[in-house]
């Protein structure tokens, strides 16, 4: 049977990209901006890594190093 799950270095790769990218989106637009638009944006930035990050952890198998 032939799975289409990434492996646990995929899954890493993906994790540390989706940090990297709402670091310097938080820096741009979100809670770091320091204008009050920035508040509205950085919630709706966490929701969107939180369903990422679980989308991601969920779907990655985490004992196929491949």
């Amino acid at each position: 049977m032939d799975e289409a799950r990434p492996g646990c270095l995929v899954g890493l790769l993906e994790l540390f990209l989706v940090r990297r990218v709402y670091g310097w989106l938080q820096r741009t637009m979100g809670f770091g901006s320091g204008s009050c638009a920035g508040v509205g944006c950085g919630v709706v930035l966490l929701l969107l890594l939180i369903l990422f990050t679980c989308s991601i952890c969920v779907g990655t198998d985490w004992f196929r190093l491949w």
